[in-house]
């Protein structure tokens, strides 16, 4: 065995490098955040050399000059002090190792300047070596990257083509720009610029220039505060109908982009049972807290967190989108309005940091809750500002909306409707299904029919034991069904809604569709009961049947999808059909 000896600070620093530094988008992930930390307004990526070359110019506050060269050493910061800080992290970077780092790896130029000083510095760093020198520039930071992972070859094989390197590049400041709206971005790839946005702190604005106009215009807004607990949400997501095939989330942390399995779950719960799968919504949600009680020092990259109470921040971000989905309006309170919420004292064991762990009980929706809003509104902010506060009351249900002007029926499939903005086209099945599914999951009890004569149907064993050890949930559906033996069963009972419908297809649906999922059967026979009990396609309406389908659709919380997630409705907009009419002059 060798003799043991001691490290080049150099290769210390490559060793290090490899946790914080894996490709180019985490050169430019590190530099983005300090330039955030340093109070920018306006922030500027360029990148050239197969993403091997990166500058990042800012106007934030600059390095001290007597600070230069420590700020290029491991392990130095200027935002942590002491262990105390570790647990109440309000930076994005702060653990002191993406600069030295940098340098191990890369030839680095630095030229910044503080508001204090008529000069700045260039500081010029190759091998972890640094050299400074007095150089005339603005106020605000350069941080010029050259030739990465130059004296790594290794770690040079292991990146992908320019164009796969750049798209991480480009993810990632699109979601930084998202969470910080007030500061104007600007991503150049070989002088051409891909992304730019105006830092006004609009966030609708922001998404319309980082997405496109017809994203914002499908997205809802997301706004719950308890001021108990200390926590608030806000952001936009989209409605059920409007979907995409990739499952990329923006969600942050106190304004830091993460990766949280706890965050991702209350979101594909709150969606559940409202768009097809394979399919997910497109969300920008922006979750706060109290420091102490998120723990961010969790790994080099910063993504991963813990919190001290995982299903409390569960269930409040479920509830705000839960509500953002539904039909609901803020109604201003014109009196004064008192809140008192129990609050259950923690044990210690409770107040430590827990694994993450997700419930499948579905959170109790409240029946009220206490908005504090700023009064200027959301859309023109980015996410939660200091500004002055008004209360507003319980959200209520919105009003009975006037009856809607319907013109036929197409297919005997389809109802069409003028509506000031367009026409819109509602599949009649689906929406009768939405509103079936939601009326019979409020009722305690279902009304049930007996049945004098019903089939005997064939099942295997493994379904008639299903079926013997979750009676009470079939019976809670308004089904009672007799197991004759391992391999035939019979219906007693089933929902007035289905009295004509065939009982072997409703058992069938039933259990074809769990795939395995046996703790979903109650959400399985609720879907399957209100997809047989709906109207079907081809089946011709009055128009006073069109008027009341139509009617009790408008009513329901969530009008975007049927429980399959399929859309409901569509609507093409006057403009469009003039255009093509040529009426638009």
């Amino acid at each position: 065995m060798a003799r043991i000896k001691q490290l080049s600070k150099n290769l210390i620093n490559q060793i290090a490098a490899g946790e914080v530094i894996e490709r180019p988008v985490s050169v430019v992930k590190e530099l983005v955040e300090n330039a955030i930390d340093a109070g920018s307004t306006k922030i500027s990526i360029e990148i050239n050399n197969n993403c091997r070359d990166i500058r990042v110019a800012d106007n934030g506050s600059g390095i001290h000059p007597d600070d230069i060269i420590l700020a290029f050493s491991k392990h130095a910061t200027s935002k942590i002090q002491t262990v105390e800080d570790l647990y109440s992290i309000e930076t994005l970077g702060f653990r002191g190792e993406a600069l030295s780092s940098i340098i191990s790896i890369a030839k680095v130029t630095c030229t910044t300047r503080t508001k204090d000083y008529d000069y700045g510095f260039k500081v010029e760093c190759a091998n972890s070596e640094v050299q400074k020198t007095q150089f005339g520039c603005a106020v605000g930071t350069i941080m010029t990257v050259k030739d990465l992972f130059y004296n790594i070859p290794a770690r040079l094989k292991f990146l992908k083509s320019e164009k796969t390197e750049f798209s991480y590049i480009q993810e990632l400041v699109q979601s930084i720009a998202l969470v910080n709206s007030n500061i104007a971005f600007e991503l150049k790839n070989n002088d051409k610029t891909v992304l730019k946005t105006n830092g006004l702190g609009n966030l609708i604005n922001t998404i319309k220039d980082l997405y496109s106009k017809d994203t914002a215009s499908h997205l809802k807004e997301v706004f719950k505060t308890d001021e108990l607990s200390g926590l608030k949400i806000s952001g936009y997501i989209s409605t059920p109908d409007y979907t995409r095939s990739s499952k990329k989330y923006n969600i942050f942390i106190n304004s830091r982009t993460v990766k949280c399995q706890v965050f991702q779950k209350a979101i594909d719960t709150a969606y559940k049972n409202m768009i097809a799968k394979g399919k997910y919504p497109f969300v920008v949600l922006n979750l706060e807290l109290s420091p102490t009680d998120i723990d961010v020092n969790v790994h080099p990259s910063k993504k991963e967190v813990r919190y001290k109470n995982t299903n409390q921040i569960f269930s409040f971000i479920y509830s705000a989108i839960d509500m953002a989905l539904s039909n609901y309006v803020e109604r201003p309170v014109t009196n004064t309005l008192s809140v008192v919420e129990f609050k259950p004292e923690q044990t210690a064991e409770q107040k430590s940091f827990e694994d993450i762990y997700v419930s499948d009980l579905k959170p109790v929706k409240p029946i009220q809750d206490v908005f504090i809003k700023p009064r200027q509104e959301v859309t023109q902010n980015t996410f939660f500002t200091k500004q002055e506060t008004i209360v507003q009351n319980s959200i209520t249900p919105q009003e009975e909306v006037e009856t809607d002007k319907i013109i036929g029926q197409y297919k005997k499939t389809y109802i069409l409707i003028e509506k000031d903005e367009g026409l819109e086209i509602v599949d009649q099945h689906i929406a009768e299904e939405r509103y079936i599914y939601e009326k019979l999951k409020s009722q305690n009890e279902i009304a049930s029919q007996i049945l004098f004569l019903s089939d005997v149907i064939e099942v295997s064993p493994t379904e008639a034991q299903l079926i013997r050890e979750n009676k009470d949930k079939f019976e809670h559906f308004g089904f009672q069904i007799e197991v004759l033996n391992d391999k035939e069963v019979t219906f007693k009972k089933v929902p007035q809604l289905l009295s004509k419908t065939n009982t072997k297809e409703i058992l069938s649906d039933i259990l074809e569709n769990l795939d395995g999922d046996i703790a979903g059967l109650e959400e399985h026979i609720l879907i399957t009961t209100s997809c047989k009990a709906a109207v079907k396609a081809c089946q011709e309406l009055s128009l006073f049947q069109m008027q009341e389908l139509i009617k009790k659709w408008r009513k329901c919380e969530k009008p975007y999808t049927c429980p399959h997630g399929r859309p409901i409705s569509k609507i093409i907009p006057h403009k469009e059909l003039a255009g093509f009419f040529q009426r638009n002059k």
